[in-house]
């Protein structure tokens, strides 16, 4: 079994080496780097090879937000998830997080093995940590439709527009699937095909897309 590579961002060291040893705990993980800026997690996800970026969004030098922006933009990075720490209810950054491409977020004191459990799902490409919670928040900070950096659901057909929908809620491939009257293979299908459409690297992209234009609101939660 692979190991899932993971590089640490966090400016506080105590913060770090706890995470560290946690990490190094499980069989499935390894630590291959620790960084103490914005600019150093950049340049670590470039050169240890890490499968997932453990990203604090307050750090010095560069924020983590525009660090998961440089490392989201770079062909070479296509393959590193990008897991965002805060702390919730109280840090509106996460959206922007989000935007510039983050998979999800992580409530700083969350217990160890919720902490582990996601970074395997976000490095399995699930992304979306917490949808609930993630989808409040979203809805809580975002200012109004914005125009989204992808095309919108305009170009979706009606069946997308409700998976996309659902998504948007939270809801995971075996439950839109329940919703819809579909198979879970179907369901993840019409996802892979949205996120090809809108050009949305993963799932917690499609939710600001939908939030972005106005197809979900706080109302309808």
């Amino acid at each position: 079994m692979t190991a899932i590579r993971v590089l640490l961002a966090d400016d506080q060291t105590l913060v770090r080496a706890a995470f560290a040893m946690l990490v190094e705990s499980a069989r499935d993980m390894e630590v291959v780097g620790q960084a103490a800026t914005g600019r150093e997690a950049v340049a670590l996800a470039r050169t240890s090879r890490a499968d997932l970026v453990l990203m604090d969004i307050r750090m010095p030098d560069l924020d983590g937000i525009e660090a998961t922006r440089l490392i989201a933009a770079d062909e070479d990075l296509a393959g590193v998830r990008i897991l965002v720490l805060t702390t919730y209810d109280t840090d509106e950054n996460v959206v922007e997080a989000l935007r510039a491409g983050a998979s999800g977020f992580l409530v700083k004191d969350t217990r160890p093995a919720e902490l582990l459990d996601a970074i395997r799902t976000v490095a399995a490409g699930e992304a979306l940590l917490s949808p609930g919670p993630t989808s409040r928040l979203i809805a809580r900070f975002l200012r109004g439709p914005v125009a989204p950096a992808t095309g919108g659901p305009d170009c979706l057909s009606e069946r997308e527009r409700g998976v996309l929908a659902l998504v948007a809620r939270g809801l995971n491939n075996t439950e839109v699937a329940e919703a819809l009257g579909l198979s879970p293979l179907t369901a993840k299908t019409h996802v892979s095909r949205i996120m090809g459409k809108l050009g949305a690297r993963d799932r917690a992209q499609l939710v600001i897309v939908a939030y972005e234009s106005g197809m979900v609101t706080p109302g309808r939660l």
